[in-house]
């Protein structure tokens, strides 16, 4: 036996399951590509009320930075997400070829971006309710 027999699959891979991988691959990259879209708003949303407030000769409130740091937090988070969904995808891909089954995580993907989602829009209200009074 020579070293490439170890990468041969014992059962053909249903291509299925490679383009179901694909397509959550993708529906991942769309995620992290919408939280950094939304990061940008974030971000900007700050220096438009600047902005709106020159224009209409109000009085400037002080500016806590708070909009830019969440934003530039929305952004690099959803790189974050998106490199370690490219990185599940081919750590999904190698056992496959190995003809291993999947292994469950302890903290799934979703949980985890689930979290941080609810974690920041608790944030996001507070802050809201905070600034509103």
């Amino acid at each position: 036996m020579d070293g490439d027999d170890q990468r041969v699959p014992r059962h053909p891979i249903d291509p299925r399951v490679r383009m179901a991988a694909e397509r959550t691959l993708l529906a991942w990259l769309r995620t992290g590509m919408a939280l950094m879209g939304f990061g940008f708003v974030v971000a900007r949303f700050g220096l438009f009320l600047q902005e709106l407030a020159l224009a209409t000769q109000t009085v400037r409130t002080q500016h806590t930075g708070l909009s830019l740091f969440g934003g530039v937090s929305l952004v690099a988070f959803g790189v974050v997400l998106n490199v370690l969904a490219a990185v599940r995808y081919l750590q999904f891909l190698r056992r496959l070829e190995r003809g291993e089954a999947d292994r469950v995580s302890r903290w799934p993907l979703g949980f985890v971006v689930a979290l941080l989602m609810a974690v920041l829009g608790i944030g996001m209200t507070v802050y809201l309710l905070v600034v509103s009074m």
